[in-house]
């Protein structure tokens, strides 16, 4: 398959990077503690410059979801789930739900992280349902 792939900034590039090595890193507000996702140069809740990378939890729940049911190309092949997941750390992360029937999900399911590579460089985090988990 021939999936297109993200071209990391240098803000992004340490959010791939730990990707890459299987883990989940998020940016933290050393000015103001709030927790950001998308990667950015300035926190979106006090504007401050101080940000630094941490390991998150992986875990979260769903936010809603849908069913693609018909891919729009052959890289994509349909069924696939999109989800809004809100993690633990505050969050909100769009991914997909890999491994789960559409009619086993609903909003408030707890998910687990994973990651699915893409590339030989780019690895993208995806989410599992946690069953006997909570977040």
């Amino acid at each position: 398959m021939s999936r297109p792939t993200p071209n990391p900034t240098p803000t992004e590039q340490p959010f791939y990077d730990a990707c890459q090595r299987g883990e989940l890193q998020l940016q933290h507000c050393d000015d103001c503690q709030h927790v950001l996702f998308y990667p950015r140069t300035h926190c979106d809740a006090c504007q401050g410059d101080s940000l630094s990378w941490r390991p998150a939890s992986g875990k979260g729940v769903i936010a809603t979801y849908t069913v693609v049911r018909r891919g729009v190309t052959a890289d994509f092949p349909a069924p696939y789930i999109i989800a809004l997941i809100d993690l633990a750390e505050g969050p909100r992360m769009m991914s997909q739900i890999i491994d789960a029937e559409p009619e086993a999900l609903s909003s408030g399911l707890p998910v687990m992280i994973d990651f699915e590579s893409w590339s030989d460089t780019i690895t993208l985090p995806v989410f599992r349902l946690a069953t006997g988990q909570t977040p």
